[in-house]
């Protein structure tokens, strides 16, 4: 490097902080008030109140002109920024609102925020010990208490960036375990495979199947009852059939609060079917996983404890907040880290100043993984194992209560009656049955546009579209129960 060039590059270091709030730490700090204030006002207190809309729908080209999305290559003044915060929010839907009861999760923690806030503010990775200290021991320490509601006093697992990639790793592991030539040859190490699913289960396990080189044809799909659990008698004669075809079954995927039934598989019955063929057992429990701390309600997986991989997402019925997504495993033999570990010398060095087991990074396929272990530990530490348990108690008696409620209101079908918190309900507003179909489309629209509430919908089967209702959010009352019906026959009236 010539002298003139090295002088140049000392001078750029040396020269005014760049433009950015001026390199100020006082004006940051401001800035960040300034942003916190209007979290407080418009996403908590607006966002969470009854009498505020869910949404303030535009229609997508009016709506890139409100947010002005370009990026250009000259900064804006802080005046301005903090209205795009704010206009970020106002046109954002709420699913911290009461009347949203869109997706399966909603609600919104305090205390579970304040662990989110912690996790964006520190921005640490969690692979090793080194970067992140505290969190390696806590997510140890939430994974051990899953494992134990679950039944295992023992075990692996980790936190995954959704449940779909849960059930991706179940998959991984179960082929693992059974073909462990697969990870350094490849496909060319496997005999053509089967796994097995209800026909209610969620859609990442065929998603699964091809992402891994499976191919979604490996995927054999159950029969379910007419209340969407899982045969097992028919799952044992996919089992013989698959074989009889020449594939090797591997894993059987069972369901615990299936996405549109809410249905529990009979994990007990499944249990022994996999015993009887040596087949791993995972259960997609993301949105029904969270009852087992219910004394009242866990009989709904009796047998989950004779798993060998668990999905439980507490951002959905615990309302922890996205994304809470924990893997768990019976296995105690660091099945994780033979599966994926890639003994990075430059992340995972083996002769570190403290116990390199502490290094949890090999065990996952990504790099860089988020925390998301604080929301959970945080809400828990403030709730109580009993507070939790009582949040799952009073989302089942919603449920119930707005059942109650609509079988004395003409006007509504309940197409079927679940003993979870999530059901579906069909608006019958219309005389003709043929037309029903594209009630729940209209009513949809209208209460979108409106802001009043946002219900999901879908056809299923040989039934017409018809509303999905998930309870979830602790904050939900008689009142807003009520209010759903009240809404729904109103936004109808003229149909």
């Amino acid at each position: 490097m010539t002298p003139a060039l090295l002088t140049d590059f000392i001078l750029m270091a040396d020269s005014k902080p760049l433009p950015a709030l001026n390199g100020n730490s006082m004006a940051a700090e401001a800035l960040l008030q300034e942003v916190f204030g209007i979290v407080v006002d418009e996403a908590i207190r607006k966002g969470t109140c009854a009498s505020e809309k869910v949404c303030e729908w535009k229609e997508p080209e009016e709506l890139k002109q409100l947010l002005d999305l370009e990026l250009r290559s000259q900064g804006e003044s802080q005046e301005q920024i903090l209205e795009r915060c704010r206009a970020v929010i106002r046109y954002s839907v709420k699913t911290g609102h009461p009347r949203f009861f869109n997706q399966l999760f909603s609600g919104l923690d305090a205390h579970a925020l304040a662990g989110r806030i912690i996790t964006e503010t520190l921005n640490t990775s969690q692979y090793t010990y080194e970067i992140a200290p505290v969190f390696v021991l806590m997510e140890e320490e939430v994974l051990k208490k899953l494992r134990a509601l679950v039944g295992w006093s023992s075990g692996d697992g980790v936190f995954c960036p959704g449940g779909s990639i849960s059930n991706m790793y179940a998959i991984n592991l179960a082929r693992y375990q059974r073909f462990p030539d697969c990870k350094q040859r490849g496909l060319r190490a496997l005999p053509p495979l089967a796994l097995f699913t209800s026909k209610e289960c969620h859609y990442s396990i065929k998603k699964g199947a091809a992402f891994l080189g499976l191919g979604t044809d490996s995927v054999r799909v159950v029969k379910a009852d007419e209340r969407g659990r899982m045969v097992p008698e028919d799952l044992e004669q996919q089992i013989i059939m698959a074989e009889a075809e020449g594939a090797v079954p591997f894993l059987v995927s069972a369901t615990a609060g299936t996405t549109v039934l809410g249905a529990f598989d009979p994990l007990e019955a499944i249990a022994n079917v996999c015993q009887r063929h040596g087949l791993w057992l995972h259960v997609d429990a993301a949105w029904g996983g969270s009852v087992l701390l219910s004394q009242t309600h866990r009989h709904l997986l009796d047998g989950i404890q004779r798993a060998d991989s668990v999905a439980w997402n507490p951002h959905k019925l615990l309302a922890a907040g996205l994304q809470c997504c924990a893997l768990l495993l019976r296995d105690t033999s660091n099945l994780l880290k033979r599966c994926h570990g890639a003994q990075a010398s430059y992340l995972f060095q083996q002769d570190k100043f403290y116990d390199v087991a502490l290094d949890t990074g090999d065990k996952v396929v990504q790099c860089g993984r988020r925390v998301d272990c604080l929301k959970l530990w945080v809400m828990w530490k403030a709730q109580g194992g009993q507070g939790l348990e009582q949040r799952v108690d009073r989302t089942f008696a919603l449920a119930r209560y707005l059942v109650e409620e609509m079988k004395k209101r003409e006007g509504f079908e309940l197409v079927l009656e679940v003993r979870v918190a999530g059901w579906e309900i069909k608006a019958s507003l219309l005389e003709s049955v043929s037309t029903l179909p594209q009630v729940a489309p209209v009513l949809k629209e209208r209460m979108v546009k409106e802001g009043s509430m946002m219900i999901g919908y879908q056809p299923h089967g040989t039934q017409g579209n018809f509303f999905r209702m998930v309870v979830a959010n602790p904050s939900l009352t008689l009142a807003d129960m009520d209010f759903l019906l009240d809404e729904l026959e109103r936004l109808g009236q003229d149909l």
